[in-house]
């Protein structure tokens, strides 16, 4: 019981310092991904021996391939990919799922939030529609933004919903 109360307080600290990057630099450095997977693998061991840590290893694989075409086409970047891979590690194999849905759902509330502040709610959700509308016209896949102007204009942190979502998880939310 000690044990995953420092895992997850741990968890807590290097997810803040995730925040910390990707809201100041728009970046997770590969050395604090490291360190969570470290920790990880750590926790794995720690709860279930090796097989905890093949396990650990397989959920977090199955997410990066899950999330990937998301990377692919420029709606994630690679540090949030990667942070979901590590992170997801530390749930119940049951629970990926809600982890994964809980911190996508928060971030559609930032970004609806960011849309209806800024007041471009609209052109966002036509740019949205023109976007699917290319894609389904050529039947090739292409980056969602065009530039790197309209990415950062659009472009949503995850590091911060993620955050939330495992705090919600070790609330007892879900």
């Amino acid at each position: 019981m000690m044990g995953e109360v420092f895992f997850s307080l741990m968890l807590c600290i290097f997810l803040c310092m995730a925040c910390y990057f990707d809201y100041r630099f728009c970046r997770i450095p590969n050395w604090l991904v490291l360190l969570i997977l470290g920790l990880g693998l750590v926790r794995a061991f720690w709860t279930g021996g090796p097989y905890q840590i093949w396990s650990y290893v397989l959920w977090g694989s199955m997410m990066l391939l899950a999330l990937y075409p998301l990377f692919r086409i420029g709606t994630m970047g690679g540090g949030d990919l990667k942070l979901y891979a590590v992170c997801c590690g530390f749930f119940p194999r049951e629970k990926i799922l809600s982890f994964l849905f809980f911190s996508l759902l928060i971030a559609a509330l930032f970004s609806l939030f960011r849309f209806v502040r800024r007041a471009d709610l609209k052109e966002r959700f036509v740019y949205l529609l023109a976007y699917v509308k290319s894609v389904a016209d050529s039947g090739e896949w292409k980056l969602y933004f065009s530039d790197v102007q309209e990415k950062k204009k659009a472009g949503i942190c995850l590091a911060g919903p993620i955050l939330l979502s495992v705090l919600l998880y070790w609330g007892g939310f879900y």
